[in-house]
């Protein structure tokens, strides 16, 4: 555990990150701009690290690490992959609980569930327990993206909103009403109504001007499931040699073979990296991003004002992605090619056509969302 100190309420942040890194970035703005208003914040994390998250100033708690099982969230793993057992679940239960009666918070977040990760229930379920009987019992709230996946099997929805009522006292979603609300993506929204509260759109900063320049940036977030897009890219460049420089982000969870195939026989002004710091600094340079369409990176691409090409992620059934990319396409903020459609071919054809494009139009999305959640938590405790 890492220790910080603030002026103002303790906060105790919950983050459970399985797959890719969006929901823990997100989080860590979110902390920053805590932090920055002087909370003392605990930030609980039980996924794999990721080197500068949560970022300075938080109190940093790390249960041992688990997984996706898969690409569909269908189980969870330890970090070596094998299946987590009963004692495993006892010991990450024990140290959430342990670090909860350490923090005595004023506010206690839980980022997205009830709403997602049914898969850690076995410890959230007793921390729910263990904040109403605190004295004095603080508030809690869930901490939300825009968009939800849509629920496959019945009783889930109904599920959210009993737990939601009977524990939590609001709902903070992370997006701006104008684009989206959580009614389009949650159908038992009205029975939760008076809980939410929105925040706009977690954006990093404004960033400084690129110290680099590039024509085209492609990027796979978190890495873990963009093989197929950055592979793709590195062959469409070869038949695209006037669109200009390109820069590849792999990203930091794309296996090492995968990895070195990518780096291996590069086409003339192709670079290839494995994260940029200055990742939203580049889209202000670039003519064209060509990248999933994961909360994070969309918020990066509004932020640089750049032409976007989106691949949402869609296997496992997942539909945040592609709604989010409906919305933007809609807007005129963005082109849509299928991940199911990706292969060097169509990925050049689709490049070519959105690097065409004129500019993207003015929008007024509210991009403010980490300061906005700070002032929001000042009033609430």
């Amino acid at each position: 555990m890492t220790s910080a100190t603030g002026r103002g309420p303790k906060v105790f942040f919950y983050v459970q990150h399985l797959l890719g890194i969006g929901h823990l970035a997100r989080a860590s703005r979110i902390a920053a701009a805590m932090v920055e208003d002087g909370f003392t914040v605990t930030m609980v994390t039980g996924g794999t690290p990721v080197a500068g998250f949560p970022g300075p100033g938080v109190n940093h708690v790390t249960l041992p690490a688990i997984v996706s099982g898969d690409t569909g969230f269908s189980g969870i793993a330890d970090e070596h992959g094998n299946p987590v057992d009963d004692a495993f679940k006892a010991r990450r239960t024990a140290l959430l609980l342990e670090a909860f009666a350490t923090a005595k918070p004023d506010i206690v977040i839980i980022e997205a569930f009830p709403f997602g990760r049914r898969q850690v229930r076995f410890e959230l379920l007793p921390l729910l327990d263990a904040i109403a009987r605190a004295e004095p019992k603080p508030k809690l709230l869930t901490s939300l993206r825009d968009i939800l996946q849509e629920r496959s099997k019945p009783g889930r929805d109904e599920e959210t909103v009993t737990l939601i009522n009977g524990h939590f006292d609001h709902v903070l979603v992370h997006g701006d009403p104008s684009f989206i609300r959580i009614e389009d993506t949650f159908p038992l929204a009205n029975e939760i109504a008076g809980k939410v509260i929105y925040t706009g759109l977690v954006a990093a900063p404004p960033p400084a001007p690129p110290a680099e320049r590039f024509d085209i940036v492609v990027s796979a977030g978190g890495g873990a499931v963009g093989r197929d897009l950055v592979l793709g890219a590195r062959e469409a460049a070869r038949t695209l040699p006037r669109l200009g420089r390109w820069c590849l982000i792999a990203g930091p969870n794309l296996p090492q073979a995968d990895y070195e195939a990518l780096t291996a026989d590069l086409p003339e002004g192709v670079e290839v990296f494995r994260f940029r710091k200055d990742f939203a600094s580049l889209l202000g340079g670039a003519h064209l991003s060509v990248s999933q369409a994961g909360y994070n990176t969309v918020c990066d691409i509004l932020r640089g004002r750049c032409r976007s090409l989106l691949i949402p992620f869609a296997a496992g059934g997942e539909t945040e992605q592609p709604t989010r990319a409906r919305r933007l396409e809609a807007m005129g903020l963005a082109r849509i090619l299928a991940e199911t459609e990706v292969n060097p071919q169509t990925l050049a054809d689709a490049i070519r056509a959105a690097h065409a494009l004129p500019a993207p139009p003015p929008y007024t999305l509210d991009l403010d969302g980490a300061r906005r959640t700070a002032a929001i938590l000042r009033e609430l405790a």
